[in-house]
């Protein structure tokens, strides 16, 4: 890996919001040692206008996102990828692909911000709260030492980081799980 990025697929049913987000962070805290992707197994064919408003306000590049399909990542001339990781839980519990490579996989369940209700601003609030979910994550994936961990211990913190507490880091304090 250390002759190229270091490759990362985000998987959801619908790649339409949470696996773009995360591909977007990603690919800007990873400064290029990190490449991200994002692709689902039942993509919606566009991205969520309230995903693309957030990752536009936020001076994110949009104009390459596309919502498409977990396929392109599995064949013969799919682009190397080293980490796969599901973001929610549908697509967590489908069957996959065999994916070359047979790269490290984890689960970091998300709710989906695109199931929210209520106002524009309601919707924008879960958006927000997914990103900054993804982002937390995402800091700690970067933070972990790769080079140094063997397999079964980086699956295992890899999986941890889908296990963050999320209640608590987001402020709701003392709230009851």
């Amino acid at each position: 890996m250390a002759d190229r990025p270091i490759s990362v697929l985000f998987l959801c049913t619908g790649n339409s919001a949470r696996s773009v987000l995360a591909e977007s962070i990603l690919n800007r805290l990873g400064r290029g040692r990190f490449i991200a992707h994002s692709a689902g197994s039942q993509p919606t064919g566009r991205i969520n206008p309230f995903a693309l408003e957030l990752l536009e306000g936020e001076g994110y590049p949009i104009g390459h996102l596309r919502s498409k399909s977990w396929d392109a990542f599995s064949g013969p001339d799919a682009p190397a990828i080293d980490y796969i990781v599901t973001v929610c839980d549908s697509a967590a519990s489908e069957a996959c692909p065999i994916w070359p490579g047979h790269p490290t996989t984890a689960h970091w369940g998300i709710p989906d911000p695109a199931a929210a209700t209520g106002s524009d601003e309601d919707k924008r609030a879960a958006f927000r709260l997914a990103r900054d979910r993804l982002t937390r994550r995402i800091e700690q994936f970067l933070a972990l030492p790769l080079d140094s961990l063997d397999a079964e211990s980086l699956r295992a913190r890899l999986q941890g980081i889908g296990r963050i507490d999320d209640a608590a880091a987001d402020g709701a304090g003392g709230a009851a799980a």
